[in-house]
């Protein structure tokens, strides 16, 4: 589960890029599984449970610097 506020809106923008369809797997292919969708979303805030708190915390750090890299 999401622990921060950072993580929840992680989770948030994936989850509204799920909806409204815009949501790409890794191989650029639309993403039309909701649980696919979730995972993807805990995968990217690193808060997976599949995942150790290293991978977690390194998941987080790449999507915080791909976030930033995007508003400027």
């Amino acid at each position: 589960m999401p622990e921060s506020d950072e993580q929840k809106s992680i989770i948030d923008r994936v989850m509204r890029e799920y909806k409204w369809g815009e949501l790409k797997t890794g191989t650029g292919r639309k993403v039309r599984s909701r649980r696919q969708a979730i995972a993807i979303a805990l995968r990217e805030a690193g808060a997976s449970n599949q995942q150790s708190t290293e991978e977690n915390a390194e998941a987080l750090r790449r999507t915080k610097a791909r976030e930033r890299k995007m508003r400027h």
